[in-house]
Parts: structure tokens; C-alpha cells; sequence
């Protein structure tokens, strides 16, 4: 049994500081235990109170007979170090903090929290919290939180980060007839955090879809390890708060994390299968959608409505998130058109007027159910004055199996809220504007084409690479920084092809050079002072002679002493002209969260013009490298644009699962860069002309 599994269902529950005062939190606490049909023993610990409800009260929790499992301390921040010695000494291993004052109030927070986590460690214990509300268990009717209502029993599992979030949840969808599993409010995460809940609803089969919010992670190679293994079983629909400066610093300020880079949690849930979201409505939409459906076979809807406008939205919608409208076929129109108003439209959307009865839904239903060019229905009603929202929500329910999902859309609110009970009750998701059917679909459909991925990390071939590359390092001990020269042995060691040159430092040396590996050549300063070479004036092109080279040297070196007096210029990089090639860029950045991220876009003079590239967490698989590639301009010019020819794509491929590699193997190195890698015909390789690395 999981070691989180007395938060949701516990034999017993002591309630520390339990208040016997209705405007207390605690008092709800204790009346929520006692609502919603929990069968556990519920201790209320109150040295002042003699009952509470009803509920024999105990002066210390040390005191409490058997049978209890969790604890939930609802003492000011400084009595919560004693209490949970109190529940250590009572052999209790959950407990909830719902108190704040702790690390989101800053260092003597902190301070707390880890006095607390230490206990925990030392006895086995884990904790949720502290500065949340508590957890809900539909099930076992668990309540541990002061929020007043508790929704109705479904295949939804929420974990929260906010509590607030949670509290509006409930308000917000317990009228809805939505129906939710459990709830968890993390808090602040000292020890259980979304990665644990994750895993734990991923392995309960109640749980048919996690919905989660969060504001920051603590462990992302745990978060990723978690939702990649998890998402290959059920959805994990996920809203990240924080992701503009702003929003980060929102997130500082409530909770006491820092938010990592929105850039790297985007990467991460992509490849880990989550569905991101932007809003609210979003994450319940989409996880109403895969609680009560199965996946679609493929993404053809057909829509039925009584209104236009609705319909034109939906498809809008459809259209934009990757779903298509169907074409019905003749043999569906033809059996239509006798049962139908005569003015009904019988394309695609079918339009069947305003003053359509359930008979007309009905038989729409019915015929599109048959019509194998279809995969989805998506019927569609505007409530109006002679029409029974419920009648129509009945025949909706009627034709919900016919193996092709049925997405209904009610288009109001007083008028339809039982005809969403009777909906819900059947498992019809129903949705209140006619957009939020595009967004669901697109949400199923990827996670539909996560689940037919192999999943398959791109790994270097041989281990040596690792060692080589180490010693190479270990000569440039003590640098933060390393350019060309230095980090040209790096890409050999990892069978990145790289031009061919050398390095000089004299003007004769470099004139020699160039004579032996043919001309035209390129001379480019090196300076462990100058990574940019470019801006600096450091790179001459296009040299003939030996001549032409020792001269360039020579007036480069004047150039870079006068312009950058400071810099130490240890020599040049004389190097073959090369081919022209598309130039791509192949980076990495160390992420404080995720760790190494890769980029990929356009290279040369366009990456700061264009801006346009894609990121990705190492280690990578294949369809990473691919969807990465895909995601770019890069990626378009690579496969050929507009009748030109293809690129090398499986170079380019191999090349960044290397640096990839390189990034994982080699934890130091702060951020690794080539720019550009020329790219030329398919079948004819890469080639890094420039390179530099950052250390930690």
C-alpha cells in the first residue's frame, strides 16, 4: 500500500487543535469528518473542550485509542513542532498541516519547516502541507478540509498546490454534477509533493483522470520520471501558474517557491504527455471530457444544432485545435431529410432550426451514429421557450452508445442545470459554450498521439566519449567559460563532424596552416575574453593566400588590442571555407528545475532576428528530436520548402541527440552551443563551423 493512502482513507483521524467554536477552521474540519459519511473513528484533541458535535475531545493526541492513521494539526505555526512529536510518539505516519506561518513567510519560516521535516524523516512520517486546506476522498467520504461542500463521486483526481484553488473548485463545480474522486491541497510541499500524488492516483483505479494545478517543482527529473510513466496509463491535465515574470513572482511571494523557467515546464509536460492548460475552465472541461469518455477512434465530428451561430463557433474551434468537421454521406443525408423540417440544413454542421424537438436530435444522432465517416457527435442546443432542455438532454443520453463519443453543448445556464444533472449522471460531458468542444478534442487528441509514441531515450554509443571528454576539461580547470578552440575537441569527442583547422598563434604558424589544409580559409581570435567573435571584429573570411592570412592576422590582432584592450588574445582558428548548407542552431541550457535543456531553430545571423526555436529536456527520444525539429522554421526549410531540396534531417537528428548526451553526461557544463551547424542535402551530413560553452 502506497505511504500516502491513510491522507485519503484512514482507519482513524485526530483533529489537533480542534476548536469547539462554529467560527473556527477547525470547528469545519471537525464537522466536515463528521458530513459527508466517513466511517472512521474522528478524534477531535481539545484540552479545553469536553465534546465537539458530539465527538468525545482528548487533551493530547498521545492519548487517543486505536484505530487512527492520520493526523491533522490546526495549531499556530509554533505549537506544530511539539505536535507532531506528539503524533511521532502516538505511531501515526500522515499528517496534515493546515497551518501557515511557515516558508512562504521567509527564513525563521523555513527554519520551521525543515525542524519539522526532520521529525518526519525520523520516524517515518510523511506530511502534507504546511499552508493547505486538507484532502477529500469522494469514496471513503474523508473531508480533512474547512471547505464547505464536498462534490459528488467521480473518475476526477485534483491535486492542488493552492488551496484557494481548491476551495474555488468545489464552489464553483459542486452544482455542476461533476463528479471528482479526490482532492489534495499540497501547500507548500515540505515532503508529499504533486509527483507523489500523481503516481499515487495513477496507480488507483477509481482515478480515471488527473486534473492538477501548480505553481513551481521542486524535484523535475522526479516530476518527469512520475508523469511520463503515469500519463502511459491516464491523462494528466495539468495548469501551470507563473509562467510571465509576473506571474512567477506571484507565486514567490504566496507559497515561498521560486518558479523555475516556464520555457522548461513547457518542454517537460510536452514530453511527458501532460496536457497543459490555460485556464480554469480548461482543466475541468478536458477532464470531464476523459472521465466520462473513451478516446475517439480519429478526430471527424459531425454537429448537430438548432442555432447557427453556436455551430459556426464549434467549428472555429475544431478547426483550431485539430479536429475536422465529417462529411456526412449521401446515404445519411437522404435518410434525414424526410424526418427533418423541410429549411434543415443537412451538411455539416446540421442545422435542424430553432424550433427542434428531441425527435430531431434524436434521429440526427441515430443516422450520424451509423455513418462511418464520423467519429464524434457533437450535438448543440440553445435552450428556447417550447423545447424541454431535459427531453433533448434524454435522447442525447439515448445515442451516447454508439461507440463514437457524444459531446453535448448546452448554450446557457438557469434553463439547463437539470438537464446537465441528467447528462452528467450518464456520463454526456456537457459544456456551456460551443468553443470549449475543440479545446476537449484537442486535448484528447495529444494524449492520443503521446500514447503511440515509443518512448525510447536517445543515448551516446560508447562510454568512452563520457571520459575523454572529462580529461579535456580537467586541462581548462578553473575557466567559466570556453570558445572554439576549446570546445571543438569536445564536439570531436562526441562525433560531431567539426571543420577542419588549427590553431595558431603567430601570423607565420597560421599562414602554414592554411597552406596545409587548402585554401579558401577563415581565421577566427581566440579569447577566452571574447565569445562573440563576430561582434568583436574577430572572424576574416574568404583568405586565398598565406599572404592574405598572415596579414589578416596581423590586422586582426590590431583591431581587437584597440577595441578590447583588456582581452588576452591567445591566437587564431584557421579553418576551411566550407559549403553553403542551411544554418540551424543546436544548444543547451542547464535548467535549476529540469536540468539540461536543448534547443534547436534557426542558426547563424537569424537566431536573435527570428527568434523562433524549440526546447526540449535531455535525455531525449526520438519523436522528442522530431517533434523539436517540427516545431521550428528550421525544421520546414529542413524538409524541403517550396520544392527545394531536402536537408540532411537524420544528421541533424543524430547530432542534437549527442549534444543531448553531452548535456547529461556532463553536469558542469552550465550552457553548450553550436551556431551554426551547417546542414547540407540529405545524405550528405552536418558540419559545426562555431562553437562555446559556459561552466558552472
Amino acid at each position: 500500500m502506497s505511504d500516502i493512502a491513510a491522507f485519503f482513507n484512514p482507519k482513524g483521524v485526530a483533529i489537533i487543535g480542534a476548536s469547539a467554536k462554529p467560527n473556527k477552521l477547525s470547528y469545519g474540519i471537525v464537522e466536515n469528518l463528521a458530513r459527508y459519511g466517513y466511517k472512521g473513528a474522528i478524534y477531535p484533541i481539545n484540552p479545553n473542550a469536553e465534546t465537539i458535535l458530539g465527538l468525545k475531545c482528548y487533551d493530547d493526541v498521545r492519548d487517543v485509542p486505536d484505530p487512527v492513521e492520520l493526523g491533522v494539526i490546526v495549531l499556530p505555526a509554533g505549537m506544530t513542532v511539539e505536535a507532531l512529536r506528539g503524533c511521532a510518539e502516538r505511531k501515526i505516519k500522515a499528517v496534515i498541516i493546515i497551518s501557515g506561518g511557515f516558508r512562504e513567510i521567509g527564513e525563521s519560516g523555513r527554519q520551521l519547516e525543515e525542524m519539522c521535516l526532520q521529525i518526519a524523516r525520523e520516524n517515518g512520517m510523511r506530511i502534507i502541507g504546511p499552508n493547505c486546506v486538507g484532502t477529500m476522498d469522494m469514496y471513503s467520504g474523508l473531508d480533512s478540509t474547512f471547505i464547505k461542500g464536498m462534490p459528488g463521486k467521480g473518475a476526477i483526481g485534483f491535486v492542488s498546490q493552492s488551496g484557494a484553488v481548491c476551495g474555488g473548485v468545489v464552489d464553483l463545480l459542486i452544482d455542476k454534477h461533476i463528479g471528482f474522486s479526490h482532492f489534495a491541497s499540497l501547500g507548500n510541499e515540505m515532503d508529499v509533493s504533486e509527483a507523489d500524488v500523481i503516481e499515487f492516483f495513477g496507480d488507483d483505479p477509481r482515478v480515471k483522470v488527473i486534473a492538477a494545478y501548480i505553481e513551481g517543482v521542486k524535484d523535475g527529473k522526479r516530476f518527469m520520471e512520475v508523469a511520463g510513466k503515469v500519463s502511459q496509463k491516464k491523462p494528466i491535465v495539468l495548469l501551470k501558474a507563473g509562467r510571465s515574470d509576473a506571474g512567477a513572482r506571484a507565486v514567490s511571494s504566496h507559497t515561498g517557491s521560486l518558479a523555475g523557467s516556464y520555457t522548461a515546464y513547457r518542454a517537460a509536460f510536452k514530453q511527458c504527455g501532460v496536457i497543459e492548460v490555460g485556464t480554469v475552465q480548461d482543466l475541468f472541461n478536458i477532464a470531464l471530457g476523459f472521465a466520462c469518455l473513451e478516446m475517439p477512434k480519429d478526430y471527424w465530428a459531425a454537429i448537430v444544432t438548432n442555432a447557427g451561430g453556436p455551430a459556426a463557433l464549434a467549428s472555429d474551434s475544431l478547426a483550431a485545435h485539430g479536429s475536422r468537421l465529417a462529411d456526412i454521406s449521401e446515404a445519411t443525408k437522404a435518410e434525414l431529410r424526410p424526418k427533418l423540417n423541410p429549411s434543415a440544413q443537412v451538411g455539416n454542421p446540421i442545422d435542424i432550426l430553432g424550433a427542434a424537438e428531441p425527435a430531431d436530435y434524436d434521429a440526427c444522432l441515430k443516422a450520424l451514429g451509423k455513418d462511418k465517416g464520423v467519429d464524434v457527435l457533437l450535438p448543440i442546443l440553445v435552450p428556447q421557450a417550447l423545447v424541454n432542455p431535459v427531453d433533448v438532454a434524454q435522447s442525447f443520453v439515448e445515442n451516447a452508445h454508439s461507440g463514437k463519443p457524444l459531446l453535448a453543448c448546452m448554450m446557457g445556464e438557469q434553463s439547463v442545470g437539470e438537464a446537465r444533472r441528467v447528462l452528467h449522471a450518464n456520463n454526456v460531458p456537457m459544456y456551456q459554450y460551443p468553443e470549449d468542444m475543440g479545446i476537449v478534442l484537442g486535448g484528447m487528441q495529444q494524449y492520443g498521439n503521446y500514447l503511440m509514441r515509443s518512448h525510447t531515450r536517445v543515448s551516446a554509443e560508447n562510454g568512452g566519449k563520457r571520459e575523454k571528454v572529462r580529461q579535456i576539461m580537467a586541462k581548462f580547470a578553473g575557466r567559466k567559460s570556453l570558445g572554439e578552440y576549446e570546445t571543438r575537441a569536445v564536439l570531436e569527442a562526441y562525433g560531431v563532424p567539426v571543420v577542419p583547422g588549427g590553431f595558431a598563434d603567430s601570423a607565420s604558424a597560421a599562414g602554414k596552416i592554411a597552406g596545409e589544409i587548402g585554401f579558401p580559409v577563415v581565421i577566427k581570435i581566440v579569447s577566452e575574453d571574447i565569445l562573440h567573435k563576430s561582434d568583436a571584429g574577430g572572424i576574416r573570411l574568404n583568405l586565398n593566400s598565406a599572404d592574405e592570412v598572415r596579414n589578416a592576422y596581423g590586422e586582426m590582432m590590431t583591431h581587437i588590442l584597440k577595441t578590447h584592450p583588456k582581452a588576452h588574445l591567445d591566437g587564431v582558428l584557421v579553418e576551411k571555407m566550407v559549403g553553403k548548407g542551411q544554418e540551424v542552431i543546436i544548444g543547451m541550457q542547464h535548467d535549476p528545475t529540469f536540468g539540461p535543456m536543448v534547443m534547436f531553430g534557426m542558426g547563424g545571423i537569424y537566431v536573435e532576428l527570428i527568434k523562433n526555436v524549440a526546447f526540449r529536456i535531455a535525455p531525449l527520444t526520438k519523436e522528442d528530436i522530431l517533434e523539436m525539429i517540427d516545431d521550428t522554421y528550421a525544421g520546414k526549410l529542413l524538409r524541403g520548402f517550396r520544392g527545394e531540396d531536402a536537408s540532411d534531417l537524420e544528421a541533424v537528428v543524430e547530432t542534437i541527440g549527442k549534444v543531448a548526451q553531452l548535456a547529461v553526461d556532463h553536469p558542469n557544463i552550465q550552457e553548450f552551443e553550436i551556431n551554426p551547424l551547417i546542414v547540407y542535402e540529405a545524405g550528405k551530413g552536418t558540419i559545426a563551423l562555431d562553437s562555446r560553452a559556459i561552466l558552472v
